[in-house]
């Protein structure tokens, strides 16, 4: 078995940021976003930290220890629905 050492570093280093944006709410790592729209800066950081950074950190961890066909695909293609859900709620929820 062979370890991914590249996706495991990023994996963790996506789970530092899950953990620094959901808990600590260090909103300033988001890049992109006017902080005079968003009304919950607290649930902005429960929402980008924990359904997009957490579930997306845990995937590549997890995919650094497994090798299977088409892994890039699924990974990008599992990141882009994690973002659009998101994107959406954010922007139906949060933004005034």
């Amino acid at each position: 078995m062979l370890i991914d050492y590249g996706l495991l570093i990023i994996g963790i280093a996506l789970l530092l940021v899950s953990y620094l944006v959901a808990v600590k709410k260090q909103t300033w790592l988001l890049a992109g976003f006017n902080e005079k729209m968003i009304k919950n800066k607290s649930l902005l950081g429960k929402v980008v930290g924990g359904v997009f950074f957490l579930p997306l950190s845990l995937l590549i961890i997890f995919n650094s220890f497994i090798d299977y066909p088409y892994e890039v695909t699924v990974l990008i293609i599992i990141m882009l629905v994690l973002l659009i859900m998101v994107y959406l709620f954010i922007n139906r929820k949060l933004i005034d």
